[in-house]
């Protein structure tokens, strides 16, 4: 068989597509499926696969195809579906096209020679056939799609279809506690406690029966029969006591079964990662150090297939939630497939018809974890893949602007912004908008000029934008950028009118996507982001970019006295994984075991909404990697970077930071500094205080403080 081993292809973006709409349409409320309600796209039913090469001695090949199929050889349709085929020597070229209704049309093909260049790899180009050539590097031409072909790490068996790969593993898992429940009705009923936040199988051992089962993130969930978010109804033989898999996964640490059932377990749900590959943390605060540790348990928790949101209600792929897990996972597990995987997903296929998942501003932060991606990884093949998806992604953007270049909000988008507890407009022209969309075009012309495409002239527009939304929106008296233009109930000619609200949000956005010059930095700094009158920010998801401003600022030291009371006030609460928001004036509540108060679990006006593992909760672990221990690419693929260590009030504090060439490792005392890089890896340019030195790759630096 051949040294080189064959790989499962199929037309790129099409698996991920496919098992979004399993992975999204998984959500349940009740019993009852609840898909999402944006747009969900579907693979290409036809798929032709082709290669030429030239074989230096004849070779035998064994295809497989997922899916009905045709081949031809050198331009000649050949008899059949052939499995085996065996080729003379000399140069050709197969072509096989292929037809899948239910997945993705796959193709496997390996070879009896070694080194074989028939075997099925990246090597190998797809079209769905629309007609519309594009090549390697994103340029159209011609007259019909051909990409390099898809592949999955790992998907390399014939006997497995891609249909039936599965990127997760299970392990068992006990209870680690339970007790019987007082029912007036006579019941059997038991509370089990897995001890904190899980996701995975319930399995059944002894049951038989009717058995009604509720699952709680909280205590007072999983006993609120009439209200928890999710639950199950089995019907299973009486007389016939049997262990039962429950089929659908779900998110819980608490579960109340009700009926006769001896005892339960779960099969817990994971995606596994390289542990010597990963980032860490630990310093000389233990509160700081379970913070890093349930961020790291909240991100791996909600990262599945994709990177959902939070792990019991949405279970989607949401875009603004999305760039943040990217963001933590660069300095947690560096997993590039899976960001890879996200990103294809929500892009979907053209043509654009709404914003990613229908929110204006999730459609911009598509742009940017584009452009975050290649920062940390200098994957250039897969800027190639997206771009002709982002492009005209972007002429979508651009057919609803103002005539003056400015994105507002048209009826059937979705403005988000965040959740706020403070009125607050989010129709007309948001100058938060016109930040995350100029940071946009910034990010298109860096891809386009990594593909070659002098075309389009997105690097003018961003410059342009950037000019008008100073005009607009700047107020040198308040040294902020204000909120939006909007309309006018009272005006009778159609004008907008300034809101001269002043929010965070567009601020610290200015700051952080190098919008505003350092002055207005500075100013920001002062006017808005230090201001108690502006209001507050509650949600962990906005909290992600104000502290990360301020950290930017040289402020760690601030920054960690938040990080201690907003994150550690959840843990205070009984938090075994993160929330989806937290409000640390909530009034107290009746607690739980778990010591979690009622009123924390409200949200959505349902007594148990809110989300209490929700990725964007994890953000210590982005704010501990790149401004505590300080590492950050400053050319893509950590072809240089610097290493920029604060201890922000700690006494001490080591870490690994991971990259594409393994983790760069950093250790800083009050005395003394030590820095170890992995080989092959870049330059790094190390700056503590009056301390700058430049570490070479594989060496360990040492200074005396």
């Amino acid at each position: 068989m051949a040294n080189n081993k064959p790989l499962w292809i199929w037309f790129p973006g099409d698996r991920e597509i496919w098992l979004g709409n399993h992975f999204n349409n998984r959500r349940t409320e009740r019993g009852a499926m609840f898909p999402p309600f944006w747009k969900q796209d579907s693979h290409w039913q036809t798929v032709e696969f082709s290669k030429e090469f030239t074989l230096l001695q004849s070779d035998t090949l064994h295809i497989h195809v997922e899916g009905i199929y045709n081949f031809m050889l050198d331009g000649k349709l050949q008899f059949g579906q052939p499995t085996v085929f065996h080729l003379p020597a000399g140069r050709h070229k197969i072509n096989i096209k292929a037809h899948n209704l239910s997945a993705p049309p796959s193709l496997y093909i390996s070879s009896d020679c070694p080194d074989s260049p028939v075997v099925t790899d990246s090597s190998w180009l797809a079209t769905c056939e629309d007609k519309i050539w594009i090549d390697e590097n994103g340029v159209a031409h011609g007259s019909g799609i051909y990409l390099p072909a898809a592949t999955w790490p790992g998907c390399d068996d014939p006997a497995v279809l891609p249909s039936q790969f599965r990127l997760l593993r299970t392990q068992p898992q006990q209870a680690t506690s339970s007790h019987p429940l007082e029912t007036t009705e006579g019941e059997t009923a038991t509370l089990y406690d897995f001890g904190c936040e899980s996701f995975g199988y319930v399995v059944l051992h002894g049951a038989q029966g009717h058995i009604d089962i509720y699952y709680g993130e909280s205590e007072a969930e999983a006993l609120d029969r009439d209200h928890c978010e999710t639950l199950d109804r089995l019907d299973l033989p009486d007389g016939q006591p049997q262990e039962h898999r429950i089929e659908a996964s779900k998110a819980f640490r608490f579960v109340q079964v009700v009926g006769s059932v001896q005892s339960i377990s779960m099969l817990s749900e994971y995606l596994p990662f390289d542990q010597s590959r990963s980032g860490s943390f630990q310093c000389s605060d233990d509160e700081v150090n379970r913070i890093w540790q349930v961020g790291a348990r909240t991100l791996d928790l909600t990262t599945r297939e994709f990177m959902m949101d939070g792990i019991k209600r949405d279970r989607w792929t949401w875009s603004g939630d999305a760039i943040q897990s990217y963001l933590m996972n660069y300095y947690l597990r560096f997993d590039s497939e899976a960001v890879k995987r996200t990103i294809r997903q929500l892009r979907g296929k053209d043509p654009v018809t709404a914003h990613v998942n229908t929110i204006l501003d999730y459609t911009f932060y598509w742009f940017n974890a584009l452009g975050d991606y290649y920062l940390y990884t200098a994957d250039v093949d897969f800027v190639r893949e997206m771009y002709p998806r982002a492009v005209t992604l972007m002429d979508y953007v651009q057919g609803r602007l103002t005539d003056e270049g400015l994105a507002i909000g048209q009826p059937d988008d979705w403005v988000f912004v965040d959740w706020v507890d403070f009125p607050m407009h989010k129709r007309g022209i948001l100058c938060f908008e016109q930040i995350l969309l100029y940071r946009s075009l910034v990010t298109m012309q860096q891809c386009a000029e990594l593909v070659g495409d002098h075309e389009h002239h997105y690097g003018e527009m961003a410059s342009a934008l950037r000019a008008k939304t100073d005009e607009l929106f700047w107020d040198d008296t308040n040294k902020a950028y204000l909120h939006a233009y909007e309309d006018d109930a009272a005006a009778t000619d159609g004008k907008l009118v300034l809101n001269t609200q002043i929010t965070k949000f567009p601020n610290m956005m200015a700051m952080l996507y190098d919008f505003a010059d350092d002055e207005r930095r500075a100013d920001i700094l002062h006017h808005v982001m230090l201001n108690e009158s502006v209001p507050a920010i509650s949600t962990p998801y906005m909290r992600f970019y104000e502290l990360a401003a301020l950290c930017q600022m040289g402020m760690q030291h601030e920054v960690m006295g938040e990080i201690k009371a907003y994150w550690g006030g959840m843990l205070r609460e009984g938090a075994t994984s993160f929330w989806e928001k937290y409000n640390p004036e909530t009034p107290a509540s009746p607690r739980g075991c778990d010591g979690i108060g009622r009123a924390h679990l409200e949200m959505y006006g349902r007594p148990y909404g809110k989300s209490l593992c929700h990725a964007w909760g994890a953000s210590p672990l982005y704010l501990l990697g790149k401004f505590y221990l300080g590492v950050t690419p400053t050319e893509p693929g950590y072809r240089e970077y610097e290493v920029r260590p604060c201890l922000g009030g700690l006494s001490w504090m080591r870490g690994d930071v991971p990259t594409p060439f393994g983790p760069i490792h950093i250790e800083l005392s009050e005395k003394t500094l030590s820095v170890t890089a992995p080989a092959g890896i870049g330059i790094g340019h190390i700056h503590y205080g009056d301390h700058c030195a430049d570490i070479q790759p594989g060496q360990t630096l040492n200074l005396s403080l």
